[in-house]
């Protein structure tokens, strides 16, 4: 575990600028730290500007990115790396992650693209991952996503992740919700895959809603609430993983903040059960064993 994933603990939030007003009304005990992505605030400056700062004073700021585009074949955009680093540096952000996706190439798509699953794209992959980690000085953590189509697939979504880590030697942002969603879409064991992954290279973990299109095809949305069979799902990664750091993400359909913090109080209890279990004699054993 590096000393970044170390430090980062509790149940946060994803911040919109919705939630910049309720999060200055709430405590602090509200959350444990913030995300965002950094190309919403990169450069933002006056009243918005403080706002925000307020808020990365009073918590903990992970950031999340949407453009980096590390599956592309398109050149990196190492002007923006240049900013990145600088907005990190300045907000002291223990951890950095992206999607393991694309968004376009020589422009933005706006929407994240699947990585064919195959030797090559591992790679090409991990050798931009390599580099975007030089640049910054740190490693960062690359996002398990959600996707409708493989594309090329030559190897499976598990072994594609597990051989990217391995090369790039990056960390894995767990997203719980993601699992679930693509074992209902592409028919796969979501425990499985799960105790598939490394618990080493985890750095946090994601949870949020999703749209069920029909009974064999869930739409990732982040626009509603966490359901029950992610909260199952969460509760076996704090099984496989320890208590990880947890983020709620909501990106639209933002309910009142309490409804917010009773999803958040549900992180917490979760881990709190996790953090018990854990302790138990008899869990201890198990794990030696």
């Amino acid at each position: 575990m590096s000393p970044a994933q170390s430090s980062l603990t509790g149940a946060g939030l994803g911040l919109r600028r919705a939630l910049l007003g309720p999060l200055q009304e709430a405590g602090t005990d509200a959350v444990d730290f913030l995300e965002v992505a950094p190309e919403n605030w990169i450069g933002v400056g006056g009243n918005l500007g403080k706002r925000f700062r307020a808020l990365t004073e009073r918590w903990p700021l992970v950031c999340h990115g949407l453009s980096l585009s590390i599956g592309a074949p398109s050149p990196l955009d190492e002007t923006f790396l240049a900013k990145l680093k600088r907005f990190l540096e300045l907000h002291q952000v223990p951890v950095y992650s992206e999607h393991l996706s694309y968004c376009g190439d020589d422009g933005h798509l706006y929407d994240l693209m699947p990585i064919p699953f195959t030797e090559a794209a591992v790679r090409h992959v991990s050798a931009r991952i390599r580099r975007v980690q030089d640049v910054l000085g740190r490693r960062i953590a690359l996002e398990n996503v959600s996707y409708y189509t493989p594309i090329g697939a030559e190897m499976t979504e598990l072994d594609f992740i597990l051989e990217v880590l391995r090369q790039a030697d990056c960390d894995l942002l767990l997203d719980v919700n993601n699992i679930h969603v693509n074992s209902v879409n592409h028919r796969y064991d979501a425990l499985a895959f799960l105790r598939g992954l490394p618990s080493e290279r985890v750095a946090y973990v994601h949870i949020a809603g999703h749209y069920n299109e029909a009974p064999d095809l869930i739409v990732d949305t982040h626009g509603a609430n966490v359901v029950a069979p992610v909260w199952k799902l969460l509760d076996e990664a704090y099984a496989c993983f320890g208590a990880k750091a947890t983020l709620l993400e909501r990106d639209f359909n933002i309910p009142p903040m309490a409804e917010l913090r009773s999803e958040i109080e549900q992180i917490r209890s979760a881990q709190r059960n996790a953090s018990l279990a854990t302790d138990r004699p008899e869990a201890s054993m198990r794990q030696a064993s």
